[in-house]
């Protein structure tokens, strides 16, 4: 698939927000009261009505501005900055791990171990109480 979006491809620009917001067309669909070949339909249609155009934009989650004016260019820029951001140093540039993975994995095997062995011997202590019930019948 293109990652190109004419100016004003309606249908395009509602596409790639569906699929940003991780959305499947049958998803919109259902949500907008249709099918998904309609939606299919809307996605390549350049214009769309007004009051259609807001039901989208309701479901999406985003504005009617923000479909009209969404561009690809604009959202790499997005990312960018927030990256810029994350990496800033008033973040701190330490995107390494402060633990050793394998370290957590078997810390939390140890306290599965435990925690298993405490069932168990809960569950040997009810089968010894009941035998002893058994036996003073």
């Amino acid at each position: 698939m293109s990652t190109f979006t004419k100016p004003n491809h309606i249908g395009r620009k509602i596409s790639r927000i569906r699929e940003l917001r991780n959305m499947k067309q049958e998803a919109l669909a259902q949500a907008l009261g249709t099918n998904q070949q309609a939606v299919s339909i809307l996605e390549n249609s350049e214009t769309i009505d007004e009051d259609k155009l807001i039901a989208i934009a309701k479901v999406l989650g985003v504005t009617v501005e923000a479909i009209k004016s969404f561009s690809e260019e604009g959202m790499i820029n997005y990312f960018n900055t927030f990256n810029e951001v994350v990496n800033d140093s008033h973040f701190g540039n330490n995107n390494q791990c402060t633990f050793n993975p394998l370290d957590k994995l078997v810390e939390s095997f140890e306290e599965n171990k435990k925690l298993y062995e405490r069932l168990l011997k809960a569950e040997q202590d009810k089968i010894e109480y009941l035998e002893k019930l058994l036996q003073r019948k």
